[in-house]
């Protein structure tokens, strides 16, 4: 067992300071994806011919091998961390665009029209009033985004020791240690799924008036019941009269 968390010395790091660097490689990239994305969703919005392209041009570099990109970025960027952060900012686009376009459009109408006749202005509008709504579909991108991320952060260990947990894949090979390669794989995991359980809390927290789990099967419950028309009573039959 201690073999499974003895880090080997090449790597000039412990076993937490690569799961620390691999969250930093993995989670930058998707909050500059994300604030990039939000005023390229708004100008989608508002200007729908603007959608299909930004759309495929997004689709494009993410049908590009993140291993190609490597080696273009390499010449520019060194064998250092952006090289490997920048194509997974670029990939988080073609996730999180389309998911804010569609939680804005998802806004009634009613409720644009209303905070319009409040005086409120475009900017505005889109901050205090089109994102929290869409903050249920942007969340839901984001756990996507969030997810490829991390899986991908390992390919960077083809650059130079760049992929941070990833490089315990390449060590275990060059030095015969299969316990390392399952650690990484395990840890990656891992952390996949506490990032995601996080944005599901953050989501129950930014929307509480969505209804989840139990209480929404007895509000549809309850609405069925609603909807169902209550049996009338038949009326008894008269007796007969007697002769």
């Amino acid at each position: 067992m201690n073999g499974f968390f003895d880090i080997p010395s090449d790597l000039d790091n412990t076993y937490f300071g690569l799961i620390g660097l691999h969250l930093r490689e993995a989670l930058l990239p998707v909050l500059a994806g994300l604030l990039a994305a939000l005023p390229l969703a708004q100008l989608c919005v508002r200007f729908r011919w603007l959608y299909p392209p930004v759309l495929g041009v997004t689709t494009v570099f993410y049908a590009i091998p993140s291993l190609a990109v490597f080696v273009v970025l390499i010449d520019y960027t060194g064998q250092t961390e952006l090289t490997v952060m920048i194509p997974l900012a670029v990939y988080s686009l073609v996730v999180l665009v389309p998911a804010i376009v569609d939680g804005v459009r998802s806004v009634p109408e009613e409720t644009l029209a209303a905070s319009t006749a409040m005086g409120f202005g475009p900017v505005r509008r889109y901050v205090q009033v089109q994102l929290p709504i869409a903050v249920p579909a942007i969340l839901a991108g984001l756990r996507v985004a969030v997810s490829a991320s991390i899986s991908l952060v390992s390919v960077g260990a083809l650059i130079g020791n760049q992929g941070a947990l990833g490089n315990l894949l390449a060590d275990a090979q060059k030095y015969g240690r299969p316990e390392l390669a399952v650690n990484s794989v395990l840890t990656t995991a891992v952390l996949a799924v506490l990032c995601d359980a996080l944005l599901v809390l953050a989501r129950n927290l930014l929307t509480p008036w969505m209804p989840r789990g139990k209480g929404r099967r007895a509000r549809d419950n309850a609405a069925v019941r609603q909807e169902r028309p209550e049996p009338q009573e038949r009326p008894e039959p008269q007796e007969a009269a007697t002769r």
